[in-house]
């Protein structure tokens, strides 16, 4: 399993508790755990690299556990139990610069862990209802959280006893003074700036801007019409990569706040997207089983792989040196496929229509006959 975890370009969890890895250059898929004793208390609710290296790889289950995953042995090396079932799943899993862990739960409770100690060191109360918590890339002790009915607000953890150094505020009230509901989704911080980007379950992305004295959103932007569920920004950072729960996929122009282009090929809805940190593709995985690669250039779809489990997750490896070649192979298998349904629609459109010879009698005619019948017998 060793050989194989270190061919992997993308890492994914499932409802069924499967760490699953992907070769894209090879066209292969591996399940890296024991497939005898699976259940839904070991669903991987999020994935994050362990080390800048990339040889570790930490896994957030739904009974509280992480899991340290190692790609040189090609197996699971340690467990250790940071988080309640009854506080609900895992919202986000970081690794401060210390070598420290950081968990949040549906309950909104931010944790801080250590090696040296079973117990949690810190502890920020953030609000309930927390749908997903990030870690801050340029300044990695700082967490964003956002949640239903719960709004943005980042936590320094270095003062965890301090209030939150940004808490958003909502939108205005509509046109009947009626307050608007809040719902964030997902969130990531564009780089070079203190600006964060938001989606909501409303359909919304919101930038906000902690360096402005407006606490409310600096821009706001629309897409669809269903509830967004996942984000995550290509690089430059000028736009942001959007997914929904009926599997539209859209990138948006944070400048201008429109929308550049729809990805297809997507069926069901979308629970993960990242994008690569140096190559312009992003890659999305959800209900419908499958992982995509897209590019975002052309918004064309270079591969498609069939996992069998729902997805929760995704990690890409960045490092890996297949991201550099192999697409192609990938994208022509997709083309055949397309090919294939194209063919298999002009066979059916193209197939004669059979018509019934007889046709039924209406409703009308039916009861008029019925009548009559009755009034020969009337007679």
């Amino acid at each position: 399993m060793a050989d194989s975890s270190r061919l992997c370009s993308v890492f994914l969890g499932s409802e069924t508790g499967i760490l699953k890895g992907v070769s894209l250059s090879r066209k292969q898929a591996f399940n890296f755990c024991n497939t005898q004793h699976l259940s839904r208390d070991q669903e991987v609710r999020v994935l994050v690299w362990g080390d800048r290296a990339e040889t570790d790889l930490l896994l957030g289950a739904r009974d509280g556990s992480v899991k340290t995953f190692s790609l040189e042995k090609g197996s699971f090396t340690e467990t250790r139990s940071c988080g309640d079932p009854q506080e609900g799943g895992f919202t986000g899993l970081e690794v401060l610069e210390e070598g420290g862990l950081v968990t949040c739960q549906e309950t909104g409770t931010i944790r801080v862990w250590r090696e040296s100690s079973s117990d949690p060191v810190a502890e920020v109360i953030t609000g309930k209802n927390v749908s997903r918590m990030r870690q801050n890339p340029a300044q990695r002790n700082k967490m964003a959280t956002g949640g239903k009915e719960n709004g943005l607000k980042i936590w320094d953890l270095e003062n965890p006893k301090n209030p939150p150094v940004f808490s958003a505020k909502n939108l205005r009230d509509d046109w009947l003074d009626l307050k608007r509901a809040q719902w964030v989704r997902d969130m990531a911080f564009i780089p070079q700036s203190e600006k964060v980007v938001t989606c909501t379950g409303y359909h919304q992305v919101h930038v906000h801007d902690p360096s402005s004295p407006q606490r409310r959103p600096v821009m706001e932007m629309e897409f669809g019409d269903h509830p967004l569920t996942a984000l995550s920004l290509p690089t430059g950072g000028t736009s942001v990569v959007v997914g929904n729960t009926r599997g539209e996929v859209a990138v948006l122009d944070l400048r201008k706040g429109l929308v550049r282009g729809v990805l297809k090929g997507l069926c069901g809805g979308v629970r993960a997207l990242q994008c690569h940190p140096s190559l312009p593709i992003v890659a999305s995985c959800g209900l419908d089983r499958f992982l995509r690669i897209h590019s975002l250039g052309d918004g064309k779809l270079q591969h498609k792989v069939y996992l069998k489990s729902r997805l929760n997750c995704l990690l890409l490896a960045s490092q890996r040196e297949e991201w550099g070649g192999g697409a192609g192979a990938g994208s022509e298998e997709v083309k055949k496929e397309e090919e294939e349904e194209d063919e298999e629609d002009e066979v059916w459109e193209n197939m004669e229509r059979v018509e019934e010879q007889g046709k039924r009698k209406s409703t009308t005619e039916e009861e008029e006959m019925l009548k009559k019948k009755s009034k020969k017998g009337e007679d």
